[in-house]
């Protein structure tokens, strides 16, 4: 009897053993997960993405127009052609990237109604800076004005987003800067929202494809930097609204690359800064950024679209060539 009653008490103690050890098991594997779901918000997802191998590991940049390239795969991050990334250079329009992600992040409303004044377009004309068509006076939502600022490139618009976001010019600046740091974009400095030159407004393309590669998570900014196009809703100086055209898409007749499509892209120009271009294309199911700077600007030909295209051509062939082995 006292034989069956020990091993009643053994199997009931290894039963309690088993029981303890699924809940330790069970509560390890709910704080794993959380873990994980907390630390991918963190960064954790990049980080993994950043170890995925990319198809084509080097690319040649040589043989183009621009002397500054960089080629970035859009998941993980990862260079895989570069020809002077790291160096100084002047962004110009490129500029009008962050101006334009800093103020969706922080308007409440993208469809509050905005006025031009005066003082907004101080300068400008002096300076020969572009301009999206809207006067001082005009009433204009804050999502028109956020795609002239992309499409056309209009200084009016970044500086009319600039003073209601940041309350100031140099307030906006100051974000601008900010997000820069947080980017670990660390050889970059801002002095305006429109990229006129400043000796001491300056970049480097790798900077540039970094603040893109941010950007293009933000759904707002990915469909504005796509659009070929825009028409603004009606205001109290243009009845009819405006319509206005990508700058990138009005000197590319043709998106089609090897292996895929280019989607979009700001340009940029000083005379300082040269031709200057951040795209980004899909080509096989993979999406990359190429950013390039200082093309020549007198030759009266989009320098900067056609070394889109050259470059995203000879990526195309060069993950067909990896395929067929």
């Amino acid at each position: 009897m006292r034989s069956k009653k020990r091993k009643a008490k053994k199997i009931k103690k290894q039963v309690n053993k088993i029981k303890m050890i699924l809940c330790l098991v069970v509560e390890a594997i709910v704080i794993l997960t959380l873990v994980v779901i907390i630390g991918w918000n963190k960064g954790v997802g990049d980080w993994m993405e950043s170890l995925q191998k990319p198809v084509v590991r080097k690319l040649e940049m040589s043989g183009i127009n621009s002397p500054y390239a960089v080629l970035m795969q859009v998941k993980g991050g990862k260079i895989i052609g570069n020809m002077k990334g790291d160096e100084k250079i002047y962004p110009a329009s490129m500029t009008k990237i962050m101006t334009v992600i800093v103020a969706i992040e922080n308007l409440d409303d993208l469809d509050q109604e905005i006025t031009l004044t005066q003082e907004m377009f101080a300068g400008l004309y002096e300076q020969d800076a572009t301009q999206a068509g809207f006067q001082p006076g005009e009433t204009v939502r804050a999502i028109d004005l956020l795609y002239g600022a992309m499409l056309p490139s209009g200084a009016e618009c970044c500086i009319a987003l600039a003073d209601t976001v940041g309350g100031s010019r140099d307030g906006f600046v100051e974000l601008m800067n900010k997000k820069a740091q947080r980017l670990g974009m660390n050889k970059t400095h801002f002095c305006d929202t429109t990229g006129l030159h400043d000796p001491d407004h300056y970049s480097t393309v790798r900077d540039i494809a970094v603040l893109l590669r941010y950007a293009l998570k933000n759904d707002t900014f990915r469909e504005i930097i796509e659009s070929p196009r825009h028409s603004t809703g009606v205001t109290n100086i243009h009845p009819s609204g405006i319509t206005y055209y990508s700058t990138m898409f009005k000197n590319l007749s043709d998106t089609s690359v090897t292996g895929g499509h280019i989607l979009g892209g700001k340009t940029g120009y000083t005379s300082e800064a040269g031709l200057c271009l951040a795209s980004f294309a899909k080509i096989y199911d993979r999406e990359y950024i190429l950013v390039t700077a200082g093309a020549a600007g007198n030759t009266g030909s989009a320098l900067h679209v056609q070394d889109a295209v050259t470059i995203y051509n000879r990526l195309g062939k060069a993950i067909e060539a990896q395929m067929e082995k």
